[in-house]
């Protein structure tokens, strides 16, 4: 994706973020059911739709809205009579082995997720072309590229999403620091204030996803050209052991484990949260999917996202997170497109995406609740609009399934000390060409 596309990503959730929609309670219909009594049998209710003998299965990995995203089904089925029946895999899972797994087995359900760019190689054969939905034409534009081939919209975005390093404010206050660090300096000297006040600068985890795919990402989106670089990389005329960013990039990666907690290599992501949450570190490498996580724990959290210092200035980080692909291999597709089509323009489904699961929408036609989004996505609006040229794109779905899995146990290795830095751009190397040679 060219940067100009991410500038225009960069605005509309800059726009989505700052303006806000209030309290956005549609989608709850008035129902006027007949009283039950005790002496005569149970009416039925004529607010639900007959039951039909249609179940669609969606194979999902966003862990965060798992819930929500079943109350959701709950209502399409209350609704249509459709069952829709939700199986999430995320978090601490391999989520692309386990889809791949999933068909291989003969199960294939009617809508599963993808992420876009090569990410979307393996799954292309069973995406049903969706150009032609109503709601393709209300899609931010710079969503599409990465899940469109040969003029095929073959997904739907399924949100917009920013990461940095979100930070806790008040720790920050409580140790004296006035000024967010623009510098790797001016980071370590954050760090070091940090724990001389006592406090834990960053909540890590071992997780392979959040090593191996987002802080792989900062040195990757700090390139000139991150896809024409990425491009060498896999054609193996650049080294990334070779590469001056990825050396500066090892830098602030030293920085983030030395300054972490203990048992770093045993928390999981759902763990590290939690315990962010709890107030117990002061930054964390994610971003604004994390919101409905934290204010389950505590919502008056005072949060913000910071950006990340690499090249003498620091840089926010944004993109799609994955799509929904209708199967084409299902026996019901034009019911799973049914579903994608309610949930994206009916009133109730509007309502979920923007305000139960905290998204950015990118569709233009859902209203974003800014309230919803909450703390971090606010502060990342108001960085993008006063800094768009720090804002970057997402690039690891440029790279071959298996790619960043290795990354992730590369980092493994290297949280756990077990090897040297140069072996770690070394392990970096091999993996890339291990799979592109197949």
């Amino acid at each position: 994706m060219k940067k100009v596309s991410f500038l225009m990503l960069a605005a509309i959730m800059v726009i989505v973020l700052l303006s806000g929609c209030g309290n956005n309670t549609n989608g709850e219909k008035a129902t006027n059911a007949p009283a039950k009594t005790n002496n005569t049998a149970a009416e039925p209710d004529p607010t639900e739709a007959p039951k039909k003998d249609v179940t669609i299965k969606v194979f999902q990995f966003k862990v965060e809205i798992a819930e929500a995203l079943g109350k959701l089904a709950a209502e399409y089925e209350k609704e249509t009579g459709v069952k829709v029946e939700i199986e999430t895999h995320g978090g601490g899972e391999d989520y692309s082995a386990l889809l791949k797994a999933e068909l291989a087995a003969g199960e294939e359900p009617e809508i599963f997720n993808s992420s876009g760019w090569a990410g979307f190689d393996p799954y292309a054969d069973r995406a049903t072309d969706l150009s032609g939905e109503a709601w393709a034409k209300d899609l931010v534009e710079a969503s599409k590229a990465q899940i469109t081939r040969d003029g095929k919209l073959l997904g739907m975005p399924m949100n917009l999403e920013a990461y940095g390093f979100t930070y806790n404010k008040d720790l920050f206050a409580k140790a004296g620091i006035t000024e967010l660090p623009q510098t790797l300096d001016e980071l370590d000297a954050v760090a070091k204030k940090l724990k001389d006040a006592g406090i834990t600068p960053f909540a890590l985890t071992s997780e392979w996803w959040s090593m191996g795919i987002h802080t792989l990402n900062i040195a990757f989106a700090n390139q000139p050209d991150p896809a024409a670089f990425i491009e060498d990389v896999k054609a193996g005329t650049v080294k990334l052991k070779d590469d001056p960013i990825m050396k500066e990039w090892i830098r602030l990666v030293d920085i983030m484990f030395a300054n972490g907690q203990d048992n770093a290599l045993t928390t999981d992501y759902n763990t590290q949260v939690a315990e962010f949450a709890a107030g117990k570190y002061a930054m964390i490498q994610h971003g604004n999917w994390i919101q409905g996580m934290v204010d389950e724990i505590d919502p008056a959290l005072n949060l913000g996202m910071m950006a990340v210092p690499l090249q003498g200035k620091p840089n926010v980080f944004t993109g799609v997170p994955n799509n929904w692909i209708v199967n084409n291999k299902s026996a019901q597709v034009e019911e799973a497109k049914a579903f994608l089509n309610w949930m994206v323009t009916s009133e109730t489904g509007k309502k979920f995406i923007s305000t139960d699961f905290k998204f950015v929408p990118a569709l233009s036609s859902i209203p974003s609740n800014s309230e919803a989004v909450g703390k971090i996505g606010g502060d990342f609006g108001a960085f993008a609009s006063a800094n768009p040229e720090q804002v970057k794109g997402w690039n690891w779905d440029r790279f071959p399934d298996g790619i960043t899995q290795q990354w992730g146990a590369a980092m493994q290795e290297y949280l756990g000390k077990q090897i040297t830095s140069d072996q770690l751009l070394e392990k970096f190397d091999k993996a890339v060409q291990d799979i592109v040679k197949k």
